[in-house]
């Protein structure tokens, strides 16, 4: 049990930093898209620049987890793998804007900090979760011959039952 505990912090650990590194890639190109130079060669356009952000923050973060994060997992092909992964990393994003609306429209919060504390702190960590749970287990799939885990890393026995 205690093997299986280390085995998916070290995931969880791998998997943050990866993250971090994509953050600091998104932030840094979208801050150069808008304000170095002068102008800025997308200084009135925060939208293209953003979009820009995340499309190379997305693959930066894509390689660091197939490569490092979950490099011991089966290969199920480049394609399907990076189409999951934008898809997947999409529906992450959607997690912290929904949870920005909810706080913005619905609970009426419209500070600054109301909006970052909804949308960088509890969005951000519930997208995160959600993009480490449907990474792991769609994205870079266990290898045939592993045993399958739950979420807290325990073998999940297979009987008939369970296989479909």
């Amino acid at each position: 049990m205690l093997e299986r505990v280390r085995r998916l912090a070290h995931e969880v650990v791998k998997f943050g930093i990866v993250g971090g590194l994509g953050f600091i890639v998104d932030v840094g190109i979208f801050n150069l898209l808008r304000f170095a130079g002068d102008p800025g060669m997308l200084e009135h356009k925060p939208l293209t620049a953003k979009g820009i952000s995340v499309a190379v923050a997305t693959v930066v973060t894509y390689l660091g987890n197939r490569h490092w994060t979950w490099r011991d997992r089966a290969r199920s092909g480049t394609r399907r793998e990076a189409s999951l992964f934008f898809l997947l990393n999409a529906v992450g994003m959607l997690i912290a804007v929904g949870c920005l609306a909810f706080s913005h429209y619905v609970l009426d919060l419209r500070s600054p900090l109301a909006d970052n504390i909804s949308a960088n702190v509890v969005g951000l960590v519930l997208g995160m979760v959600f993009r480490f749970w449907t990474y792991r287990t769609f994205v870079f799939k266990r290898r045939p011959d592993e045993q399958p885990l739950d979420l807290t890393g325990a073998v999940v026995e297979v009987t008939e039952s369970t296989k479909s």
